[in-house]
């Protein structure tokens, strides 16, 4: 089939892979030449693993093209995909701006029947928006009354993991595809024709109205957010009453009805989707006249749990840090991305560095991005930009510093070598926003070892001090 993906950010870069891997004729396009300069020559613009490998297997069979030529693009596809961004405006809302943008140009170059898919991230009623945004296009080339130029929208939102969303694409839990015009039926059989490959074993399509496909993504998002939002609240307040947030979640995990997926306590979530589509979600419902209150405390809990580190540093070392040097791990808002947006490390290293701290960061793929956000973020501060040192090896940051702070759970962080570890920090300090060891084990090693809603534990040279 042939198909066209407008937007080669992470969504429809990995749309467009793995439609393409699987037979076929993909198109994709972007207004940002820098991002098909890359493409075209090979590289890839974000980090996503399995990613590259695929594109140059794509590449190489000739069946994926990019180019920022717009009105070929949707000459080519009979399904169009939007998958450009959809940022938070400063109401919180979904800006829609690049999405009707997208829409127009369908209706501006259509040559046949076309079923515009709404990929992107997008609030309840786009797909009325986006219609609204063709049918002007076509009127205005006299073509609104058209049967060669129908169309039909369709909300088929993704549910990618950053990190595992080549997997999750092409072994989806579910596939879910909203569908309620009158050329719904031609649109159904193409979808159908489309996901066909991803439904031999059984069938994953959940096929329901356009509206309900919006909400859907929404709320699953909301839903995991909450649970992150849960287990951080309750971290610390077992911290206050000395319970131990890791044997808390085992406990609660082992429950069938619960299960252990995202009860993490942590230093906040971060990255495209759940900030965004939190907001998005509660500016939805005050529109509506109507107040989500749990995703309310859910935003709130987040806001204030990023800053959590910054306090346990604050207690331990005082409010004046213009002498302190920081180790800082993992600068990514999650393993296997280098995904800066809503990143707890830039709440984290901003408040030290506010303080007069320096940090000595480093993150195993991150380090490009990371620079480029941290010049926006400090752009106004020239004097903390001057004390951020992005350094090119965990060990590196080590070197020099008084103590270290953990902020993302890299796999090469999980068993570092815990003398080089203590030798190589003026003092044997961690604060770990990830709970990635155990405060006995640290005990032992004699490691002052501060995590997130569980006990601390002195080193004693007879027993171990729980305060």
């Amino acid at each position: 089939m042939k198909i066209t993906i407008v937007g080669t950010g992470y969504v429809g870069l990995v749309t467009g892979a793995c439609l393409a891997e699987i037979g076929n004729d993909v198109f994709c396009v972007d207004v940002d030449p820098r991002k098909i300069e890359i493409l075209n020559h090979g590289g890839v613009p974000i980090h996503e693993p399995g990613l590259p490998e695929i594109l140059n297997r794509t590449r190489a069979a000739g069946r994926i093209q990019f180019s920022t030529d717009v009105k070929v693009s949707v000459e080519h596809g009979d399904i169009q995909f939007i998958a450009v961004g959809t940022p938070p405006d400063e109401d919180g809302s979904a800006d829609l701006q690049y999405v009707l943008a997208a829409a127009r140009n369908i209706g501006k170059y259509s040559n046949g029947f076309k079923v515009i898919v709404d990929k992107s991230t997008v609030p309840v009623g786009t797909a009325l928006h986006v219609r609204r945004a063709i049918q002007e296009e076509l009127q205005a080339r006299g073509l609104g009354d058209s049967a060669e130029h129908r169309f039909s929208v369709v909300s088929n939102p993704e549910f990618l993991k950053e990190g595992a969303a080549v997997d999750d694409f092409m072994r989806p839990d579910r596939i879910v595809i909203g569908i309620d015009d009158e050329d719904g039926n031609r649109a159904r059989e193409k979808m159908r024709r489309l996901y066909g490959p991803f439904n031999r074993n059984h069938e994953r399509t959940l096929y329901m109205d356009v509206s309900s496909a919006e909400f859907t993504k929404y709320a699953a998002n909301a839903m995991l957010a909450t649970r992150i939002s849960f287990m951080n609240d309750l971290s610390n307040l077992a911290e206050t009453v000395g319970a131990d947030i890791e044997a808390v979640r085992r406990g609660i995990g082992s429950d069938p009805r619960i299960g252990y997926n995202f009860l993490y306590a942590g230093c906040g979530y971060g990255g495209s989707c759940f900030p965004k589509d939190v907001q998005a979600l509660v500016q939805t419902a005050r529109e509506n006249g109507h107040r989500l209150r749990i995703l309310e405390a859910v935003e709130d809990v987040n806001h204030d749990q990023k800053e959590v580190l910054v306090n346990k540093v604050v207690k331990r070392m005082g409010e004046d840090l213009c002498r302190r040097t920081f180790a800082m791990w993992g600068l990514a808002f999650k393993p296997q991305t280098d995904d800066m947006r809503e990143a707890s490390s830039r709440r984290i290293a901003a408040a030290l560095l506010a303080r007069g701290a320096t940090v000595r960061a480093y993150d195993p793929v991150a380090m490009h991005e990371a620079e480029r956000v941290f010049a926006l973020d400090l752009a106004n501060s020239p004097e903390d930009m001057k004390r951020l040192h992005l350094v090119g090896t965990q060990h590196e940051a080590l070197k020099g510093s008084d103590a270290l702070i953990i902020v993302t759970e890299w796999k090469e962080f999980k068993s570092p070598d815990f003398g080089y570890l203590k030798s190589a920090l003026k003092t044997p300090v961690i604060f770990d926003g990830r709970n990635l060891y155990e405060p006995e084990s640290m005990a032992e090693l004699g490691i002052d070892y501060y995590a997130i809603g569980r006990p601390h534990v002195e080193h004693d040279h007879h027993a171990h001090r729980v305060v």
